[in-house]
């Protein structure tokens, strides 16, 4: 009489997985079902009104191209969108240049370090529209560097100060935008370093290696995935972006997410519409730099045989 032998340990603990997986799947599926229904749902609506689908309106010409015709094929569009990849691109790249240093300042061992850690924090808990409020008080022509650099005979009068805001420069936009983000750039880039440590550094400096090589052959390498995540993040958020640019840009022409408020604002209600083919030219625009973006990343990490 032949005795069956008991299932191979490895194929209990597959089954034990396969149930857990599947429980943690049923466990996610609410907030999935809810995230699917608000996102995808918006998403897909934005995309059939952008086409001419809006009944509601009393349009109803889908599919139709002609929205995003007109949107492409004015060269104010162009305009805008070269604003909008401007003010995401320098404010992103500055808030990671000082993020970066920050990060690294903050590994090191210094007096009050505890206290630094807690207040280069505290952009993170303030609103955008509140840093933008101290954004008017500071830099307009009638705020106080103005008024300082009057009282300390620079100026004859506040308003020969050089016009900061409301200029298509963007310096005030951009501002706002690094003060609110190098904090958020420098907790990634800073828990990356504490995880990685400091050997593979000492080690290069013991072998001889100059501070700017162990930088850029040892450092960055090893705090690119937190690089990567943080801007991503931040240049997504910036092209979307509406209050810092609707206060404190220059006006016409506008910033994309400000040219679709005009439109979803306009007593023609038709131009709903042509708003909703600006905000998935954002999407669409966003998404083909970002995709690109991770697309290098990846190369990058597949060549140094990290997969």
């Amino acid at each position: 009489m032949s005795v069956s032998s008991p299932p191979a340990p490895s194929a209990r603990l597959t089954a034990r997985e396969r149930r857990t997986r599947f429980w943690q799947m049923v466990q996610l599926m609410p907030i999935m079902a809810i995230l699917v229904l608000l996102f995808g749902g918006a998403l897909v609506l934005a995309i059939l009104q952008s086409l001419g689908f809006a009944p509601w309106f009393g349009v109803n010409t889908f599919p139709d191209f002609s929205y995003f015709g007109a949107l492409w094929g004015s060269s104010t569009f162009w305009a805008s969108l070269g604003l909008t990849l401007y003010y995401a691109t320098v404010s992103t790249v500055l808030a990671l240049i000082l993020g970066i240093l920050l990060a690294l300042a903050l590994v090191k061992t210094f007096p009050s370090k505890t206290f630094y850690k807690y207040l280069y924090k505290l952009p993170l808990m303030i609103p955008y529209t509140v840093g933008i409020a101290l954004a008017v008080l500071m830099l307009s022509n009638g705020g106080m560097l103005s008024r300082l650099a009057a009282f300390f005979g620079m100026i004859d009068d506040p308003s020969q100060f050089p016009q900061i805001l409301k200029t298509h420069y963007g310096w005030g936009i951009i501002a706002v935008y690094v003060w609110k983000q190098t904090p958020f750039i420098t907790l990634a880039v800073y828990a990356v370093l504490l995880g990685i440590g400091r050997e593979t550094e000492e080690a290069a400096a013991i072998l001889g290696a100059s501070r700017r090589t162990i930088f850029f052959r040892v450092t960055l390498p090893q705090i690119l995935p937190g690089v990567v995540s943080s801007t991503l993040i931040c240049f997504a958020f910036n092209v979307g972006a509406f209050e810092a640019p609707f206060i404190l840009g220059g006006g016409f022409p506008d910033t994309l997410p400000v040219v679709a408020w005009r439109y979803f604002n306009d007593a023609d209600y038709t131009l709903q519409l042509q708003g909703m083919a600006t905000v998935v030219s954002i999407g669409l625009v966003a998404g083909v730099i970002l995709f690109g973006y991770l697309a290098a990343y990846r190369r990058y990490e597949r060549r140094m045989g990290r997969n």
